[in-house]
Order: C-alpha cells, then structure tokens, then sequence
C-alpha cells in the first residue's frame, strides 16, 4: 500500500495564512497604522504579510523600550558562538552582539544594544527598488553583495526588487506602538517586532520582491522566480532565508521567504553546505520562539 502522500508547502501555507482566529506574523511589519497586522511597507502598497500568528506561551509582555519595577533583567546574549556549533569551525570569528558584525544574531532572546542602533554606513544599494527613503538603504556590505546578487539572478532571467531594506528604531518606535494601542501587546507582539529587536534596524536584513510583483509578503511568494532562485542561490553571495520554512519555533516567525539576511559567504554556504537552516542553530544558540 502506498504510503500517504504528505501535504504540500503551499497547501501548509494556505492553512497558516487562513488559519481561524490567527493574525498575521511578520517580522519584516514595518507599519501598523489603521490597517490589519498583515500590511507591509507603506512604500509597497500593493504587499500584504499573510504570515500565521504564532502563539505566545506567555501573557501580554513589557516593551523593550520600558522595564517596570522589581522585574529581573535577561541574561546577557552570548558574544561568540558556542565552541561546540558549526560556527566554531570557521577560521575567521565574529561577535554574535556587535550590531557592526556580520554574525549578529537579533531575536526575541537577543534585542540590539544600544536599542537605538543606527549603522554608519548606510548606502542605496544599485539595484532594482520598490520603495524609496530610508527603506532603500542597507549597510554598504549588504548592498555590496546584494548588487551581486541581483546582477546573477538577471543573468538568470529573474528580477528582483529591494522590497523593504532598512528601518529605524524610530519607525519601529512608532509601528509597535500604533499596534499596541489598537490591539493590545499580546497581539502586537504576534505581528510586529518590537522596537530593538528587528533584523531591518541594523542594516544586514532586507526583503526581495519579484519583478512580476505577485504575492509580495505572501505565503505564496515562495513559488514566485525570486524566490525559488534566492533558496537556491542567495549563500553564493552571502545570505540566507532568515525564517525558514517550519522553524517559527526556534526563529519567533514563521517562514518568510523574502527575508534575506548577509552573514558573509563563508558562514552563508557552510550553513547550506551543512543542512542548517536557522542562525541560531548555527551558532549554537537557544530557540527564541517568543520574548522573555
């Protein structure tokens, strides 16, 4: 008897964006307003984040930007990578807290310090943008190596945009914020990234979009060209899908395959070498499925 055939990752993916009761997830939400946990970049007006909420195993939290009386203070983020993580095979080393290292790991565990981190050296990289100001820029680094990047994919015959690059710690400021005071903390923190603690603050972190425009900050981008060519591709030059496909219980969020994050080609396609998908497991780091 054949064994059953396993669901599809499109038919998972339609079941997590339609799950009932469920609001959007999505690190890369960079705007709450007025509009629903699912809206994207207000510069990509057409993308909507249709990412599952993932469930918090604990009650309404304090904002990064606020600590209240009596509460204890986390332990401090681990600087280096454990001496027993693939990481630690690498010749060349870098800080996992420096938010200037390639190797910085930002998650619900580990906000940025200083929380208002701005990077000296932000650049609009020359490639193609959907969005314009701030959000066009990235670390000279990553742009460097996105440039690459986007001139092999054309080479390839697939487009792609800069959907969403960097963001700073006032417009994150100011997106939890418009959350929390419409939906609660419990429920902004299911569809916003706290203010300190997203990847698009320190300039190492962007979203693509495919030059077709469909499906941008959907489940669904996963099938478009830029996509299926960035899993493929994106170590070459760097990068890996930050939230991958089934790992929202050690990343915080569900699979987002638009969300490029720059961690040097060495470290990129050791990890692709290897079979490791997340950062975390790289470095030898704790899961961070939701904030302490």
């Amino acid at each position: 008897m054949p064994a059953p055939t396993a669901p599809t990752r499109r038919a998972i993916a339609r079941l997590l964006a339609a799950g009932a009761g469920l609001t959007a997830l999505a690190a890369c939400t960079p705007d709450g307003g007025t509009r629903p946990p699912s809206s994207a970049s207000p510069s990509v007006t057409s993308a909507s984040a249709s990412q599952a909420a993932l469930p918090s195993s604990a009650g309404p939290e304090t904002s990064a930007a606020a600590t209240e009386p009596g509460t204890v203070a986390a332990p401090e983020p681990t600087a280096a990578p454990t001496p027993t993580s693939p990481a630690a095979g690498l010749a060349q080393q870098h800080s996992l807290t420096d938010p200037a290292s390639p190797w910085l790991v930002v998650n619900k565990h580990r906000p940025l310090s200083p929380a208002d981190y701005v990077p000296a050296d932000l650049v609009q990289p020359n490639i193609a943008l959907a969005v314009s100001g701030e959000s066009a820029q990235l670390n000279s680094t990553t742009a460097a190596a996105a440039e690459q990047m986007f001139a092999a994919a054309a080479g390839d015959g697939v487009t792609m945009t800069l959907a969403s690059g960097y963001r700073s710690y006032g417009t994150q400021v100011a997106t939890y914020n418009s959350y929390v005071a419409s939906r609660g903390q419990a429920e902004a923190d299911t569809a916003s990234a706290r203010p300190g603690f997203s990847e698009h603050q320190t300039g190492w972190a962007f979203d693509i979009g495919d030059g077709g425009g469909a499906c941008g900050f959907q489940p669904c981008f996963a099938e478009q060209p830029a996509a299926v060519w960035a899993k493929a591709n994106a170590h070459r030059f760097g990068f890996v899908v930050r939230y991958p496909w089934m790992f929202h219980q050690i990343t915080g969020y569900y699979y987002e395959s638009w969300h490029l994050r720059y961690i040097g080609v060495e470290a990129a396609t050791d990890m692709a070498n290897h079979g490791i998908t997340t950062m975390e497991e790289y470095f030898g780091l704790e899961a961070a499925p939701g904030y302490l």
